[in-house]
């Protein structure tokens, strides 16, 4: 999730967690301790993009980590603010909520987080919220920006905190509701068109979560296509796209050919572009997929010339957003 969307649930926790008076000081500390464990930025100032791609909401955003900087935040804040009527106690409560929350959050994106790193490097996410979602992020923003507003003793910061949080946790159920609702006919509309996959996955399109990327995996490569909880047709439209293994072959043995592989969870293609290889993860969707479905995919990694690669997650994803685009975007998430 954004780092905005973190910060602003933070200190909405912050301030449900102590008294009148102290809001606006534990809404800073709710805002840190949602941010430290994407500290793992850091990291790409030494790691090249592949390692960089994989240390990202690895370590830091593991069960282990947050066992060990729940109690070091605890004891900082304890003492900062010594003399007080906070029991030790709370403090643990209210980091370990504000950092698993985070944890939590995370896991709802289609990155993956590594709960159980060290001792696993298994990447786990529910498929269910884009990384930047507005009807997500609002709820938390608007309280956030009323807490700063009001009076740390006035009566309706309580209000505007657990209100904000309410509508955070309502929009998450109903994410994960529109996945189920995308995904439920998706096994009965392969079987009908003669696909024979050995999985699929539903991410959610940009901003929302009423269109739905759909990708069915197949040896030799995959069928990707859209489907929007409001399509009534018992159909979906789906293009074809090769894995092209064999173009592997005179790099498969370069470290950042295995570290793509391991991030893409083995959603991957490869093109040959000219003078270029690419390699793709389909995990991230297509730009403007709904509009054209052979358009490049969002994540694509130029193996032939590595210095182009400071940006790969979101590469190009705004690049052919227009009126067109966007016209055809909010038409197909109206169904067919």
């Amino acid at each position: 999730m954004d780092s905005l969307t973190h910060i602003a649930l933070g200190a909405c926790v912050g301030e449900l967690f102590f008294e009148k008076g102290f809001g606006k000081k534990a809404m800073l500390w709710g805002a840190l301790a949602q941010s430290i464990p994407d500290i793992d930025f850091v990291s790409s100032l030494w790691m090249n993009t592949p390692e960089s791609l994989l240390a990202h909401r690895g370590f830091t955003h593991s069960l282990v980590f947050a066992a060990l900087i729940i109690p070091v935040f605890s004891m900082l804040a304890n003492k900062i603010h010594k003399p007080h009527n906070i029991t030790f106690l709370r403090w643990i409560l209210f980091f370990t909520t504000s950092v698993l929350l985070h944890l939590f959050i995370d896991a709802f994106n289609n990155y993956g987080i590594g709960w159980f790193e060290p001792f696993t490097d298994k990447r786990f996410t529910f498929n269910a919220i884009y990384v930047a979602d507005p009807l997500f992020s609002l709820p938390a923003i608007v309280g956030c920006i009323a807490l700063i507003a009001l009076h740390s003793t006035h009566h309706k910061r309580i209000i505007w905190a657990r209100t904000s949080i309410i509508m955070t946790g309502f929009y998450l159920f109903y994410a994960l509701f529109n996945k189920y609702e995308a995904s439920k006919p998706l096994p009965e509309f392969a079987k009908k068109q003669n696909i024979q996959y050995d999985r699929f996955f539903t991410t959610p399109a940009p901003f929302n979560t009423w269109l739905w990327f759909v990708v069915y995996e197949k040896k030799d490569g995959f069928y990707t296509g859209y489907r929007s909880v409001f399509d009534t047709t018992k159909h979906i439209e789906l293009q074809w796209h090769a894995r092209n293994e064999y173009l592997l072959k005179p790099v498969a043995d370069h470290q950042e050919v295995f570290d793509l592989k391991k991030f893409s969870q083995g959603y991957y293609t490869v093109e040959q572009k000219k003078d270029t290889l690419i390699f793709n993860d389909l995990r991230f969707g297509q730009i403007v997929g709904w509009h054209d479905a052979k358009q490049s995919f969002v994540f694509h990694y130029y193996l032939s010339h590595p210095e182009d690669n400071k940006i790969v997650v979101q590469r190009g994803r705004f690049a052919l957003w227009n009126k067109e685009t966007m016209t055809s975007f909010f038409k197909r998430i109206r169904g067919i």
